[in-house]
């Protein structure tokens, strides 16, 4: 069974993405960032992304990291 904590950032990025009614394909296209990395962190397959991923997700979102990774 999945621990709650590991994949927190991956289920905050969908619930976010989904707030933007953005398909995961669509965002990882706004966030230019691979499809396949999108999935991978929103799975909880890639835990810790790198910064220069981070980033780009938190300004596609319009959150900061430090929001992200609460």
């Amino acid at each position: 069974m999945e621990n709650n904590q590991e994949n927190k950032l991956g289920k905050k990025i969908k619930v976010l993405r989904l707030k933007f009614e953005l398909l995961q394909d669509e965002f990882a296209r706004k966030a230019d960032i691979p499809y396949t990395t999108l999935t991978k962190i929103e799975t909880g397959v890639i835990k810790k992304p790198s910064v220069f991923v981070m980033a780009k997700l938190a300004k596609t979102l319009s959150v900061s990291i430090e929001d992200l990774i609460k």
